[in-house]
């Protein structure tokens, strides 16, 4: 497990201009934030670009880094910024592309398979987006990254109790957002199934 000391050190160092300092953080999570924005993207290449310019901007911004503050927390907002940003200029192109000529399909093509699958991905991706930015962390830390919830709690320095509740909360959340109703143990029917 990482340190959050250590975390604190060397952010400090990296606010003080500190290149290897910079260095060893960019080792240090550059695959956890790559497999975080890989989440988001479903695109590797745009993925590791996305990454690059999260550090890039972790750099250009050092002076107001705040080494107490979660390391993993703040590249993950600096990242989810990017990708949204990139998300809004991708729906303008796909905009003008429509208007210009209509998307190819091959024989295999099934229009209402893409369109409920399109529209599932899209409903999951929007709850994820929708958690609170902590609790979106913890869930994709939990549930991307395969993080225990003392890894989790370490990284993110809080307890093993609130990653817990997070995790429950997000995955109360996009149950409800995919329409999912939680499997009963008893196997009898509450009045709200009947």
């Amino acid at each position: 497990m990482i340190e959050p000391s250590t975390d604190a050190r060397l952010l400090a160092q990296v606010r003080d201009s500190d290149e290897c300092a910079f260095r060893i953080l960019f080792e240090r999570y550059h695959g956890i934030l790559y497999r975080h924005v890989l989440f988001m993207t479903r695109e590797s290449d745009e993925a590791h670009e996305i990454v690059q310019e999260t550090f890039v901007r972790i750099w250009d911004h050092r002076r107001g880094i705040d080494p107490g503050g979660a390391f993993v927390a703040y590249a993950f907002r600096i990242a989810g910024n990017i990708v949204r940003d990139n998300a809004r200029r991708e729906k303008r192109r796909e905009r003008l592309d429509a208007l210009i000529a209509p998307p190819g399909q091959d024989a295999t093509y099934d229009p209402d398979i893409a369109l409920e699958q399109e529209l599932l991905e899209e409903r999951l991706r929007k709850a994820v987006e929708g958690l609170p930015e902590r609790c979106r962390s913890v869930f994709l830390l939990s549930r991307i990254e395969g993080k225990s919830n003392s890894e989790i709690a370490g990284l993110l320095g809080t307890s093993v109790r609130t990653v817990e509740h997070q995790v429950s909360h997000a995955l109360s959340v996009l149950r409800r957002a995919l329409g999912i109703t939680p499997v009963r143990s008893t196997g009898t029917p509450s009045a709200a199934d009947r």
